[in-house]
């Protein structure tokens, strides 16, 4: 059996390229992009999170063997707290949420003038056809 693909009109397609133009210009994801710069360019706050990541992976490797130590976690802790402290990556969160949050309200505006769940449709299928 032989799919039939659906043929997007000219209009939408312009209509989809114009909203993810001005969707790149809002202020929520040029703040979010900036904030994401910062921490690029930022060694010690990537150092952290990596720090941090690290910490976590053998915390669940040590769990999934036996107990963990006091030490761990009290190394895990001190991590945590010097993560949630470092200002650049603070910013970086906030602005990452707000962008979500944004993102998620542009899907909901969508889906209401659609009357479909947009940002359903939009996620990859992890199949193929």
């Amino acid at each position: 059996m032989k799919m039939q693909r659906n043929v997007l009109s000219d209009d939408f397609l312009v209509a989809t390229e114009v909203l993810a133009e001005n969707l790149s210009y809002s202020e929520p994801i040029v703040a979010y992009q900036n904030a994401c710069d910062h921490l690029d360019a930022d060694h010690r706050a990537r150092a952290l999170l990596q720090d941090l990541a690290n910490a976590q992976s053998e915390i669940r490797s040590r769990q999934a063997k036996g107990p963990v130590s006091q030490a761990d976690v009290d190394r895990l802790c001190a991590l945590q707290n010097e993560v949630l402290s470092n200002q650049i990556i603070s910013q970086y969160a906030l602005a990452q949420q707000v962008a979500i949050a944004y993102l998620k309200e542009i899907n909901h505006e969508i889906s209401q003038l659609l009357g479909i769940d947009f940002a359903a449709l939009s996620r990859p299928t992890g199949g193929s056809c």
